[in-house]
């Protein structure tokens, strides 16, 4: 004797709808689509069940109890997912708060490295001012030192 009938699409989706309420998505078509795609698995393994029986001679069966189970392990599986994204999420967004400020801190050391080429270069002008005058300064001293070798 066969106990278990199939529940009607219609009752799927209603169950599926009820189940799903608690799950977070970003609208009612979501959820609608999910439900609607719950109910054609289930009633998909029913025809298989169908299948199974002529080639095998054997019952398997699908009952409201692993409908239910479906729905379940699909927020399970959801959440976990859901899950993962956030972290995901909240990885890439640390990683581009460490970019921005390591940007923000290559803008000021080129501002700072500009600065300081300024002042080499003024420092370089300097150098080499003090370097003539310590050429014509040591030629004076030959000079000098040749006239007081006479």
């Amino acid at each position: 004797m066969d106990y278990f009938f199939d529940w009607p699409e219609d009752a799927l989706i209603n169950v599926a709808n009820r189940f799903l309420i608690d799950v977070e998505l970003p609208n009612e078509e979501i959820r609608d689509a999910i439900a609607l795609n719950m109910s054609c698995t289930h009633l998909s393994i029913a025809e298989a069940n169908k299948e199974f029986l002529e080639m095998e001679r054997r019952h398997n069966y699908t009952t409201p109890t692993s409908f239910l189970e479906l729905i379940n392990f699909y927020k399970s599986l959801l959440g976990k997912k859901i899950g993962g994204i956030t972290d995901q999420i909240e990885r890439l967004e640390f990683g581009l708060g460490i970019m921005q400020q390591t940007t923000e801190k290559v803008d000021g050391l080129s501002k700072l490295l500009e600065i300081k080429m300024k002042d080499v270069e003024i420092e370089k002008e300097k150098t080499d001012k003090l370097i003539e005058v310590v050429t014509k300064e040591s030629g004076l001293a030959e000079k000098e030192a040749e006239a007081a070798a006479i």
